[in-house]
């Protein structure tokens, strides 16, 4: 058999996952196909997207729906579901009041369950005149009307990155990310925060990591805010973005009735059932329960609780070890399962095993410079994957591959079976299973 190696990394030697038979595909149809499709796929999607300003000012506004909901009331009515208004609080078993805004009060009662779904709050961590500054929380930054000429970003976790490097390619002077632990994303894997500091830096963006805040001011006035670091270095900005985390928002709604400790996570058993409420009536979903901050958790968790209201047999099976997160930053950080940490933490056996992203035949066709790493964690007793992380542009799609092997526990050697088309980033599969030695 005749083999055609890639060009531009014919200059080593190449694995079989790096090679392909002569034929059509290489020189006559899919890669030129492709090279040819791509550029006028970008153009096209940058005729798509909105400039910077109006992204800002109409677009953004239009996703949002300028923050009314009431596009889902016909969602809403056509299941038969009836919504009420108002600021509710459980006032005994199966019984909620709602305060509606010119004060009145409702009681209702449900005849199975109640659902609490009130989601998290911003952390604002207590450092000295920080609250005093006014600071930004996730929704001041994205219903903003005006860019600042200087952003200060505290935290490095997926908010604090999304929202620097967006404000920086929309037209922000300087910007700059603090974050007190040692990298940036600091509970994915170690290359994904090193990989993505490098690309806010080539971007001008200041990066400080590994050094605590310990003081905020804002000066005269509406002036500028200074952050002043551990080590005694200080940043100025016209407004400060608080990205550090976030706490349940359970306080002030009646969980004193159910026995619950109000501000803390609603501890929930596998049904999303909260735990040690007598008569099982109480469910908690998404946020709330501490369980896995994202929404599609929250969707998926919505999922479970219904189906165990009306009887089913169910349990969350993914919020312990297959919770999928993407970071929507440039280079992208997709996420599924446990960090290769994570796994040994949890008492398993397993390799990681990894590839750069970009030595992909479907990478080469994307455009120049396509770089990042892709990798597996494979529990080595039971030849499945736990977890996987893949770093660079675009690969948002490609995650879901690995939360179905994750979910549906494929064994690797199965896994060898599934073909990737071909030109595609999903070729990294058979980089990183020859890796594990298939």
């Amino acid at each position: 058999m005749l083999l055609a190696a890639w060009p531009t990394v014919a200059s080593r030697s190449l694995s079989w996952s790096e090679s392909w038979s002569v034929g059509e595909g290489p020189y006559w149809g899919c890669v030129p196909s492709k090279t040819l499709i791509r550029p006028g796929d970008v153009l096209a999607a940058a005729r798509r997207a909105p400039g910077a300003a109006q992204a800002a000012t109409g677009q953004r506004d239009y996703m949002t729906s300028n923050w009314r909901d009431d596009g889902q009331l016909p969602w809403l009515e056509a299941k038969g579901i009836d919504l009420v208004r108002g600021t509710g609080r459980l006032a005994g078993e199966r019984a909620v009041e709602v305060e509606a805004a010119d004060g009145t009060t409702r009681q209702l009662r449900a005849a199975r369950a109640v659902v609490l779904a009130t989601g998290t709050s911003p952390l604002i961590p207590p450092i000295p005149g920080l609250r005093e500054v006014g600071p930004w929380d996730n929704r001041s930054i994205t219903s903003a009307k005006e860019l600042p000429r200087r952003l200060i970003v505290l935290g490095g976790g997926a908010i604090g990155a999304e929202m620097a490097q967006a404000y920086k390619r929309l037209g922000c002077e300087e910007v700059v990310v603090l974050e007190g632990l040692e990298r940036l994303l600091a509970r994915e894997e170690p290359f994904a925060g090193e990989e993505l500091r490098a690309a806010f830096e080539a971007e001008d963006i200041t990066v400080v990591t590994g050094l605590r805040m310990t003081a905020a001011r804002r000066l005269g006035g509406g002036g500028p805010v200074v952050a002043t670091l551990a080590d005694g270095r200080e940043f100025s900005g016209d407004e400060i973005l608080v990205a550090v985390g976030r706490r349940p928002a359970t306080v002030g709604i009646g969980l004193e009735h159910a026995g619950l400790e109000p501000g803390r996570p609603v501890p929930v058993d596998g049904q999303l059932r909260a735990s040690g409420v007598d008569g099982g009536w109480l469910y908690a979903i998404g946020d709330c329960n501490g369980l896995a901050p994202f929404t599609h958790m929250g969707k998926y968790h919505g999922r479970i609780a219904a189906a165990s209201i009306l009887g089913r047999d169910v349990a969350d099976m993914a919020s312990e070890g297959v919770v999928p997160r993407v970071t929507f930053t440039d280079p992208q950080v997709c996420a599924v399962g446990y960090t290769e940490d994570e796994a040994r933490a949890a008492g398993l056996r397993v390799t990681a095993v990894s590839t750069p992203t970009g030595e992909v035949p479907g990478a080469y066709t994307q455009g120049n410079g396509i770089r990042g790493t892709s990798q597996l964690v494979i529990d080595d007793n039971r030849r499945t994957v736990v977890g996987a992380t893949f770093t660079g542009p675009g690969l948002q799609e490609l995650l879901h591959s690995a939360t179905v092997a994750i979910c549906g526990g494929v064994t690797v050697d199965r896994l060898w079976h599934a073909v990737p088309s071909f030109p595609t980033v999903s070729e990294v599969w058979l980089h990183l299973l020859e890796a594990y030695g298939l």
